[in-house]
């Protein structure tokens, strides 16, 4: 099972993870799967090739997103297909904190640590699924930057290399005969996680659809320093407040809330346009 989703792609796992939330504004990539995607590397090459090429390229690159599409499509089938067919188990996010409190049931969190840091349940078991890929080799190096500049510095999320330990490390600290309620930000990827396990000798796994996204304040027991719907954004969207969840605790805090990112958003204007002049102003003395 780790052989089909390595075959994902990240624009795949973005479109599959953001798809799971209808209003959500931070649609750039919130998880990259393990190997590079096509469009991705040849975004960054075509420059190098002879212009004789670049409709071969823009050919490719089409046909390798049509690819893409149908496989992320066909995977996000069957993932869902679990819980129509009664392998996975749907809660609320209130039910999962009843669940948690009141039982025996296990919570699993899957997400990397990037959002895991944030926000987490009390008492949850953390093993991620993916996590951020800190490697310094020359092709990781190139699909960080390709990451970057397709989206991560908006979003703030990081290239993602798939956790090979994942399963192991799961049937280390969780019997298979518990009852495990498995987390992510947007319900995508616990599913998927969801689908190893099954496959592993799980049978009592839980899903929570739309994941920690979904729960509000009360709903589970909460520890960190942002709420859980606040844990998947970041980057200059969070910075300057332009995600829906900002928006919604912006509707309910008031100016004083809203204040402080308008003022980030002329701060970051008047920069640029101090830069500009600046650049300009180097330009001419550089002439003269």
């Amino acid at each position: 099972m780790a052989s089909t989703l390595r075959n994902v792609t990240p624009a795949q796992a973005v479109h599959m993870e953001h798809s799971s939330s209808s209003s959500s504004s931070n649609n750039y990539s919130q998880l990259a799967f393990f190997k590079p995607s096509p469009i991705s590397v040849l975004s960054l090459r075509h420059r190098d090739f002879p212009v004789r090429h670049f409709c071969l390229v823009k050919t490719l690159r089409s046909q390798d997103l049509a690819e893409q599409m149908k496989e992320m499509a066909a995977a996000e089938k069957r993932w869902r297909s679990q819980v129509r067919d009664g392998k996975v188990q749907l809660l609320s996010p209130k039910q999962a904190g009843y669940a948690a409190q009141l039982s025996d049931h296990r919570i699993l969190d899957v997400r990397p640590s990037t959002e895991r840091n944030k926000a987490w349940v009390k008492d949850s078991i953390w093993i991620p699924l993916f996590d951020a890929d800190k490697g310094m080799a020359p092709d990781t190096l190139l699909k960080r930057f390709s990451n970057f500049s397709m989206g991560g510095w908006w979003s703030g999320s990081p290239l993602m290399k798939f956790n090979n330990q994942f399963l192991a490390r799961v049937t280390e600290m969780i019997p298979e005969d518990s009852k495990v309620i498995v987390v992510c930000q947007k319900g995508m990827r616990s599913l998927a996680a969801c689908e190893q396990l099954y496959n592993a000798g799980y049978r009592n796994l839980y899903w929570i659809e739309g994941g920690l996204d979904a729960a509000e304040e009360g709903d589970l027991n909460r520890e960190g320093p942002q709420p859980f719907k606040f844990a998947g954004i970041g980057g200059i969207s969070e910075f300057l407040g332009w995600t829906d969840q900002q928006r919604i605790a912006g509707a309910k805090e008031g100016w004083a809330y809203r204040a402080v990112f308008f003022g980030r958003t002329v701060a970051i204007v008047l920069l640029a346009d101090a830069l500009f002049l600046g650049a300009q102003q180097l330009s001419q003395i550089l002439k003269h």
